[in-house]
């Protein structure tokens, strides 16, 4: 077996020749670079404290029996035996959980020949097995898309759903111009980017399920993105587990204000795991924190954490709507978000439960 190298954003894996992995930090092998021993008594001359916060690579890879490191920052290239990384590994044959996935085809489901019927059908095996489903629509379907919206809710109905009316209504009608809905002074009825969050967190039971069928695209701009919140988290907690304890158990203020409605609601932003699991996720009905001075700093390094690695755009879901096109998410678990646009959009909301 050759050894070999898989290079990652802060860590990389060595595959060692008599078999088997390890994982190490780009920081704990710089701080173990053989370039920082005293060259007669082989004493660590350097302090980890005196190394850059954040490290990246150049290049990496084996050259015979050594992992060769070149590091961006100063150009300096460490040498690491592997026998010597095999006896000091601290994390042998590790199995990561993978970043959030995005490839469209995983969640997209070709409408062309099917019946409105077998593509809801479709759409809910779809979301049970990745927690969202893009559906497209027949493209002999001649009717204006809005006149199918109340034969998609019976047909979800159908297949085990029911309307989740909120403080919008029963169906939003997501349009700059909105005239009929309530509560319409909110991001979504506005042609500003809306960027990744989940809906309705200020509520103690937050809709399970959303729909959102396209009625009318954008003259330009308005796609769709969404992002796994929870193989997010379960991704998090495989590299930084202090960070997924605060962002499970530290509870902040929702804050949801408008015209004719507010609610109030303190919880963490991330709750449980597997089928249990629940992301509370919205920059705009969050209150200022007010945590202890002493976990500030902290706290907004889990946030951010969390928030970089699913606005990463290879960890997220991106398509555009048609008319007709429709998108199915659990609301407990995928992140959704959309990029501004001009033009007259209009997109209908309709919150489920099962």
């Amino acid at each position: 077996m050759t050894a070999a190298v898989e290079l990652h954003d802060d860590w990389l894996r060595v595959r060692f020749p008599r078999g088997g992995h390890a994982d190490f930090h780009l920081r704990w092998l710089r701080h173990n670079c053989d370039r920082d021993l005293h060259p007669a008594t082989r004493e660590r001359v350097t302090c980890s404290s005196e190394l850059p916060d954040r490290l990246a690579v150049a290049r990496a890879g084996v050259d015979g029996d050594a992992l060769l490191v070149r590091w961006a920052h100063d150009g300096r290239e460490s040498r690491y035996a592997l026998g010597w990384l095999e006896e000091h590994a601290y994390a042998r044959d590790r199995v990561a959980p993978p970043p959030p996935p995005s490839e469209l085809a995983r969640i997209e489901i070709d409408g062309r020949g099917l019946s409105l019927e077998e593509r809801v059908r479709r759409a809910l095996a779809q979301l049970d097995a990745h927690g969202a489903a893009v559906v497209r629509r027949d493209p002999g379907e001649t009717r204006p898309a809005e006149q199918e919206t109340e034969g998609l809710v019976d047909a979800f109905a159908a297949g085990g759903l029911r309307v989740i009316g909120t403080h919008f209504g029963r169906i939003e009608d997501l349009r700059t111009d909105n005239t009929t809905n309530a509560n319409t002074d909110q991001l979504g009825y506005t042609d500003a980017p809306v960027d990744l969050h989940t809906d309705q967190p200020f509520l103690e039971a937050p809709p399970r399920l959303q729909l959102l069928q396209a009625i009318r695209p954008a003259a330009a701009g308005g796609e769709s993105y969404l992002a796994d919140a929870r193989a997010a988290a379960e991704h998090l907690r495989s590299l930084d587990e202090a960070a997924w304890t605060l962002l499970t158990t530290t509870k902040v203020r929702f804050h949801r204000k408008q015209r004719a409605f507010e609610k109030i609601l303190e919880a963490p932003l991330l709750e449980g795991e597997g089928a249990s699991f629940r992301a509370r996720w919205s920059y705009f009905t969050l209150s200022p924190y007010r945590l202890p001075f002493a976990q500030m700093e902290s706290w907004y390094r889990a946030h951010d954490r969390f928030a970089r690695l699913v606005r990463e755009p290879r960890s997220q879901y991106r398509f555009a709507l048609r008319a007709g096109d429709f998108v199915l998410y659990d609301n407990h678990r995928m992140l959704h978000a959309r990029t501004g646009f001009s033009g007259a959009r209009w997109v209908r909301g309709v919150y489920f439960d099962r």
